[in-house]
């Protein structure tokens, strides 16, 4: 029986381990990865570009990139439609870009293959699938555990080797407001891999499209990305923070100015909104937005927000807490472990 391979608590905390590595900066560490996107959107064009921009360690709308051999397994398309795409976005190229237009399953020599592709080529750092329909068994069993087993074989296979595998995916056209769940399939295939990326467009004849990007290693990001002359080309980028920052709405701003030489506020909605010389807004939408970001953006600026009601109405309370800077923790007696100094 094999032992598990565990790590304690303390030896995490004090010790620093290594830092995620990713092949394009900010957005593809090492993992199992998810590009889906519906019919024709234009994923392959991206893909390509993608493994050129990794394999000359060029950068990506700006990110860095991390050179590297590639394989691009094209399983819907032909050498000759790769070769017309390459022409069109593209005057250089080297050898360390390798392409396969058919492939194993999963379940029949796909990984053997794999390996012996890593074999061959060890600075292999990236592998686009395109698609994971093409590599799983056909089959009427669509089932969660099914989905999770077959994206979580090629999972293992990137974490054992260190490498960032990208499978090409489809969505459903049915969706709620979660742009995340038009990815085709049961939970099991998102919930097995590492990051996931949605190309989507609000209609098919836009040139622009919103890429989404969520992960267990990156944080959730926006692209806003334009469609020409064959290429992708980068519009604008947004981080949750930076989403975030723009949907707040302004007046939190002046509450947040307004509390800076101030410990404590109190007052109604009508005398807070006059302090603030705002006229837009009506004293029962105040409190409202008080309270839906009395956790975030008031909370980040250490201000406290409550509600109290008497005969006469009710007030507004706004606390915001000092921090103490001369408050001195001594943690000179804290004896930091070392991984060398355990033993097994």
């Amino acid at each position: 029986m094999k032992e598990l391979e565990i790590i304690d608590a303390e030896t995490l905390l004090y010790n620093p381990l290594g830092q995620t590595e990713f092949i394009i900066e900010n957005i593809l560490p090492i993992g199992l990865h998810l590009f889906c996107g519906a019919s024709k959107i234009g994923k392959s064009w991206l893909m390509l570009k993608i493994c050129l921009q990794v394999s000359k360690g060029e950068p990506m709308w700006e990110l860095k990139t991390k050179e590297s051999d590639v394989l691009y397994l094209c399983l819907e398309d032909t050498f000759a439609r790769i070769q017309s795409r390459l022409f069109k976005i593209t005057d250089t190229a080297n050898n360390r870009l390798h392409f396969a237009t058919s492939t194993s399953k999963i379940s029949n020599g796909l990984i053997l293959q794999l390996e012996s592709h890593i074999k061959q080529f060890p600075n292999t750092r990236l592998i686009v699938i395109d698609t994971l329909q093409k590599i799983r068994n056909q089959g009427n069993d669509n089932s969660y555990s099914n989905d999770y087993g077959d994206v979580s074989v090629l999972k293992e296979f990137a974490d054992k080797y260190k490498i960032a595998i990208i499978l090409v995916h489809h969505i459903r056209k049915q969706g709620d407001n979660d742009v995340f769940n038009k990815v085709s399939g049961t939970n099991g295939i998102m919930g097995s891999s590492d990051t996931t990326f949605i190309l989507d467009k609000k209609t098919r004849t836009e040139s622009t499209a919103t890429l989404y990007i969520t992960g267990r290693d990156v944080e959730y990001q926006e692209f806003v990305l334009r469609f020409n002359n064959c290429n992708w080309e980068l519009i604008s980028k947004a981080t949750q923070k930076e989403i975030e920052e723009q949907q707040t709405p302004e007046v939190i701003y002046k509450v947040v100015e307004l509390m800076k030489n101030k410990t404590e506020w109190q007052g109604s909605a009508t005398e807070l909104l006059k302090e603030l010389e705002e006229k837009e807004i009506a004293p029962t939408v105040i409190t409202k937005i008080l309270n839906e970001y009395h956790f975030t953006k008031l909370k980040e600026n250490s201000i406290e927000y409550s509600l109290f009601r008497n005969r006469n109405g009710r007030k507004i309370i706004l606390k915001r807490n000092v921090i103490d800077d001369n408050n001195d923790n001594n943690d000179n007696d804290i004896e930091i472990p070392t991984l060398s100094s355990n033993k097994n």
